[in-house]
């Protein structure tokens, strides 16, 4: 009974051990495939600021600018001024810089047939009939010339 837990126990770590040493993808590796671009449409990406930073950063500008004024009530009321005052302005401003950034929705017939589409910023060097590789998968793939 003792010789049989011994074989299943040395089993188990044999066979966990088997499946650590086993191929596979580790952390940071890459795919790379390669293909030809049958296709390139332009397309609008979204911004890529964080919604809100504008308010919160001229809201807490507004308030320091509000403490320096005044005293006592004066300046709790410069200071309540100068948050909402602030967090408008930067707002404002946020709007300005949060538009659409040109892309390129690109496909790409890779060596084994398989079509794959990449959404990615204008890379004008990248032409249909082109060789490429698409390096990545999801939404970190990117289309780069040979």
């Amino acid at each position: 009974m003792k010789r049989l837990a011994t074989l299943a126990t040395l089993l188990i770590i044999v066979l966990g051990l088997s499946a650590c040493a086993s191929p596979g993808s580790q952390p940071g590796e890459m795919e790379i495939r390669q293909g030809v671009i049958e296709q390139i449409s332009s397309v609008q990406l979204p911004s890529n600021h964080h919604q809100g930073v504008g308010a919160i950063v001229g809201g807490l500008a507004g308030l320091g600018i509000g403490s320096l004024i005044g005293g006592g009530t004066g300046r709790d009321v410069a200071m309540v001024a100068g948050t909402i005052g602030g967090a408008l302005v930067g707002n404002e401003v946020q709007k300005k810089h949060d538009q659409p950034i040109p892309g390129q929705q690109i496909i790409v017939r890779t060596a084994r047939g398989v079509l794959v589409a990449v959404t990615q910023p204008v890379n004008p060097s990248l032409r249909v009939g082109q060789h490429v590789y698409v390096q990545g998968n999801g939404e970190g793939a990117r289309v780069t010339p040979q």
